[in-house]
């Protein structure tokens, strides 16, 4: 099955078709910038815009930074606040005149890197962590996931781990790598403690310099980086429509 993945940002919305069956993308990335304020109607007129660019009449699946439940946003994140309550999969299906489907973009990652990726076959418990701006998570067992988790918006030394433990904080605060791992690992740590899992895998634009940190990591959870990097948006994207998931 062929999808147009779409990896709907704060900063860019970004997209390409999208071979469900092995994971590859058809045709080159296209990236417009996400317009400001991203409003519901922008963002919607902002697909539609790569969607004609592709020519694409078939289905679409997007990754968007809010928790979605039965394709309407609960929440926003680095997009308007008039987005709460709105339903992106009705909206985007009217917009771009083709079905369309919407989950939460950490899951969108997580489904990516689980499929063709670090987390390919593996069964059991796995939490894909996504370390930007903020801290996102996937969480599947046996291959299934577990949507809408926001495991970065726990608790950890009386704020949102986040805002200590996100990559985002270590050049906010000038923290070294090591200084950084630290935080890192503590956040891990209590994700161990609440789920056990047989595989962490670490995503997120800093995951390209795993090598600086993740062998400074202590928890006993095996941690690997992802894989699919700046495609795992995409790619996800894809298989929410292909696969329903939105």
């Amino acid at each position: 099955m062929k999808s147009l993945g779409l990896d709907i940002g704060g900063t860019g919305i970004k997209g390409a078709p999208v071979d469900t069956a092995n994971g590859r993308l058809l045709a080159d990335r296209f990236r417009l910038l996400t317009p400001q304020p991203a409003t519901p109607e922008s963002v919607a007129d902002t697909v539609a815009a790569i969607a004609t660019h592709f020519a694409w009449d078939g289905p679409i699946g997007c990754g968007f930074p809010a928790v979605i439940r039965g394709g309407v946003a609960h929440t926003a994140a680095n997009v308007d606040p008039a987005w709460i309550g709105t339903n992106a999969r009705e909206l985007f299906s009217r917009t771009t005149g083709c079905r369309c489907a919407v989950a939460n973009d950490a899951d969108v990652a997580g489904l990516a890197e689980m499929r063709f990726g670090a987390g390919k076959d593996q069964q059991g418990v796995v939490l894909v962590v996504t370390l930007g701006t903020g801290i996102g998570s996937a969480l599947f067992t046996n291959g299934h996931l577990v949507a809408n988790t926001e495991l970065g918006h726990i608790e950890l030394k009386g704020i949102e781990a986040e805002q200590w433990a996100a990559e985002s904080a270590r050049g906010r605060e000038g923290l070294s790598w090591k200084k950084w791992a630290k935080r890192v690992d503590k956040y891990l740590h209590r994700m161990q403690e609440y789920f056990w899992p047989e595989l962490i895998i670490i995503g997120g634009g800093v995951s390209k310099k795993y090598e600086k940190f993740l062998p400074l990591l202590t928890v006993e959870t095996e941690v690997v980086p992802a894989q699919l990097r700046n495609e795992a948006g995409i790619v996800g994207g894809a298989l929410v429509v292909a696969e329903e998931v939105g």
